[in-house]
């Protein structure tokens, strides 16, 4: 029969795969994530912490680790303020989590890398931002398929009609400077209809694009992972030391 302390980190992690998902999923949908979701999957995760304090006395758990969700929640605020946290949904995403799994799970002999150092919070974003840095990966192999390989365009985005672009959730990768088409990646003032409707008025039918990936997808990905894997940054450090 499964132990307490199993059973709660069992429930986190279902319950954070199944919130992630569908922010996820309407992320996709409407680049949008309902902020009832994060109180939804803060409160439970404040539930099950006092659940564990009274059925295991957060037996072994560093109890100190729970400072670190409102360290976690400030630090993540203070990305969001900085902009290196674009999406508010993906910073509330993450203060959730920050309550839901404060310390590392063990589901039998679940995750693989376990004596990371790093409070669990801050090994799922860290593994989320792994997962999202693979991302230019798959633009340059899907380029190559295509065989429209140009860099940096390749590494950032893929070629897509004007039309199509008007349609979809994506940045021009180009800009027209005194008429010649030039590399910009996400100038500070832009206006995507602006600049799609100017390469239509030169004639100019397809361009390259980056897509809006939503971070949430990656956070998910770090979600599971952690669990799984446990602290991957970790372990390559560890790996290479």
């Amino acid at each position: 029969m499964l132990e307490t302390g199993t059973i709660l980190d069992i429930t986190r992690l279902v319950v954070g795969i199944a919130i992630l998902s569908y922010a996820s999923y309407t992320d996709i949908k409407t680049r949008r994530a309902s902020n009832i979701l994060w109180v939804l999957m803060g409160s439970i995760g404040a539930i099950l912490l006092v659940v564990q304090y009274f059925t295991t006395h957060f037996e072994n758990q560093n109890i100190y680790y729970l400072i670190f969700i409102p360290i976690m929640i400030g630090l993540v605020y203070l990305l969001f303020q900085m902009r290196l946290i674009f999406g508010g949904a993906d910073a509330k995403a993450l203060m959730a989590i920050a309550i839901l799994a404060p310390f590392q799970p063990i589901i039998e002999n679940l995750p693989l890398y376990q004596g990371s150092v790093m409070p669990f919070p801050w090994t799922i974003f860290s593994n989320s931002i792994i997962i999202f840095l693979l991302v230019p990966l798959s633009l340059l192999f899907y380029n190559i398929t295509k065989r429209n390989v140009k860099f940096p365009y390749a590494l950032l985005g893929y070629k897509m009609s004007i039309e199509k672009a008007k349609e979809t959730f994506v940045w021009p990768l180009e800009k027209l400077v005194d008429g010649q088409r030039k590399f910009m990646y996400m100038p500070k003032e832009f206006d995507v209809d602006e600049e799609l409707n100017e390469f239509e008025k030169n004639g100019i039918t397809e361009i390259w694009v980056t897509p809006k990936i939503p971070f949430m997808i990656p956070l998910l990905g770090g979600f599971i992972c952690s669990f799984i894997l446990g602290d991957i940054l970790f372990y390559l450090i560890n790996s290479i030391a």
